[in-house]
């Protein structure tokens, strides 16, 4: 289980460094293992040159299972594996788009009526909207992942992704090719909306 989700995390590390969206040693990503387990990329690793030496384990609470350390972040994806049960893979990639975006926004940005929102789960129309929540870069990773955790938990709508102010974004899926998926739209659609703005 382990060696698989190594080589998932391995591959999508590779593709988003082709594509852009993980420069230097920017992002972080996962896969939900057995037992309450994580396989997370450990901290500082390149993304786009990742071995089976940079993908670590954790447990739910985000503690080392093997003396590495984890991505600064990985509460951010303990939070979303303990809300969301059916998720197995989360990715959080720092594309220009994404962080531009994110500045430009206020405490949300709304995709309506576009037919590629037809790549996320439970959308089977064009004719909707999704909302992506934007929260201020906070250094505090506990605070973050709580104030995340509790707008997932308060609100009425769906979500499957989130932009943190001149960071990236976070999204998830049932497996790492629909998170992979969910990258490709996102970016797809955070373009559109900065062309719309005139950028």
């Amino acid at each position: 289980m382990f060696e698989k989700a190594c080589e998932q995390i391995i591959q999508a590390g590779r593709y988003l460094y082709a594509q852009g969206m993980v420069p230097a040693t920017s992002g972080n990503f996962s896969v939900r293992l057995n037992h309450g387990e994580i396989a997370i990329t450990v901290s500082g690793r390149h993304k786009g040159h990742l071995t089976d030496a940079d993908v670590m384990r954790v447990d739910s609470n985000g503690e080392s299972l093997d003396g590495q350390n984890p991505s600064a972040e990985t509460l951010l994806h303990t939070f979303l594996y303990s809300r969301f049960s059916q998720i197995n893979a989360i990715l959080h990639p720092h594309s220009i788009n994404a962080t531009v975006l994110s500045r430009l926004s206020g405490e949300y940005v709304k995709l309506n009526q576009y037919e590629l929102l037809k790549a996320f789960p439970g959308i089977t129309t064009h004719k909707t909207s999704l909302v992506v929540p934007v929260f201020d870069n906070d250094q505090n990773i506990a605070r973050l992942a709580r104030l995340v955790d509790s707008y997932i938990a308060d609100i009425d709508h769906q979500v499957h992704a989130y932009l943190i102010r001149g960071h990236g974004f976070y999204t998830w899926g049932e497996s790492m090719d629909d998170c992979l998926r969910h990258v490709e739209a996102l970016e797809f659609l955070f373009a559109c909306e900065l062309k719309q703005r005139g950028y």
